[in-house]
Formats: C-alpha cells, structure tokens, sequence
C-alpha cells in the first residue's frame, strides 16, 4: 500500500513539475519577445524612409498598371448563363407580387436587378443592353418610390420583355426532359431541376 502512495505521489509531482517547466518556458519567451532589440542598424545613404519608399512603389505600379490585367472576373458564356438563371428567376418570381402591387417584396429583390444587370451583359460588346436593364431597373424603382402600381407593372412588364427572362420560371417536365446533369448545376433546386429517369 505504501508503494502505491509513494508512486501516486512521484506521478502527481512529475506532472507538476512539467506542467510548471512548460508555463516558465512561455513566460520566458513572451519577455523576450517584447524586449527592446540591443543592436542598431548601421546608417547608410541607402536608407529610406516608409514614405519615399511607399512612393516609389507607387510610381513602380503605375506604370505597370496598363499592363496589368482586368480583374473582373471571369467572363464566360457559362458565367454569363448562370448569372442570367440564378438572378432572372428571382426577378421573374416577383410577377405575382407586382400584380399584388407589393412594393416590399419588389424591393427586397433590389440586389438581384443589380446583380443580373451586371453578370447577364457583361463587356463593352453588351453595353447598349446593360444601358437598356439599368434604365429599365430604374423605372421600376422609380414606380416603387411613387407607389404607382400600374407604373410598376408597366416598367416590369417592359423589363422582363426586353432582358428576355420570362420563361426562366417554366417549370421542367422530367417525363419530356432534363434541366440538369449534376449538383453543381445552377438550375439544382429550382424549377428547371429535372432529370429524365426511365
């Protein structure tokens, strides 16, 4: 029974014993992180201060800047699809609510006019479309802020004609076709996700 006491005693003391090492040894080394470094750098005529340093940078980079290349992401007629679906749907769900005359819901939906408009027309070669979204978006908000209901309807109704985006609602029939192929499609969960199963 002694024996089991004294080796209880010597294993509760050695894990003390570490655990007391271990908290010196950070101490130690957090005191000498934040002691004052004893040597000086020697002085040289190639010292510069941050500023003349930053503004050397800065004439480097615009030069460098026509160069450089636009980064605006990736535009692909695959990105410019799935912009289209993905805000379009949003943008075609909120018929009923303009119908309805809901001003709230049209609003709460403002990001995804913004986000079409800018993903759907991307590019110089798409510009007079963008030109044509924005104006549209800008109507119809115009229509929210004067609470007209038949402004809004018009200004929606001529949005969704001229962006092309009515029959992204349609629901896909899995008996007639497929709407996706794999669940990284952007149609997954939406109306148009269908697959065809024999």
């Amino acid at each position: 029974q002694t024996f089991q006491l004294q080796s209880q005693f010597l294993v509760n003391n050695t894990s003390t014993m570490k655990f007391t090492a271990v908290v010196s040894t950070l101490l130690v080394a957090s005191a000498a992180a934040f002691a004052p470094a004893t040597t000086e750098r020697a002085s040289t005529s190639l010292n510069m201060d941050r500023r003349a340093a930053m503004g050397a940078i800065g004439a480097a980079a615009v030069v460098a800047l026509p160069q450089m290349a636009s980064a605006d992401g990736a535009v692909s007629k695959s990105t410019v699809q799935r912009a289209r679906f993905t805000y379009g749907v949003r943008i075609v769900d909120l018929k009923s609510a303009v119908a309805a005359g809901d001003f709230g819901a049209v609003a709460a939906e403002k990001n995804a006019f913004i986000l079409f408009n800018s993903g759907a027309f991307p590019g110089a070669k798409n510009k007079p479309a963008k030109a044509s979204a924005i104006a549209g978006t800008n109507a119809i908000f115009s229509a929210i802020r004067s609470k007209d209901k038949g402004a809004l309807k018009s200004a929606y109704d001529a949005y969704v004609a001229d962006t092309g985006i009515a029959s992204l609602g349609a629901e896909v029939d899995s008996a007639k076709g497929q709407g996706y192929s794999g669940d990284f499609d952007y149609r997954v969960r939406t109306k148009q996700a269908a697959i065809y199963v024999r």
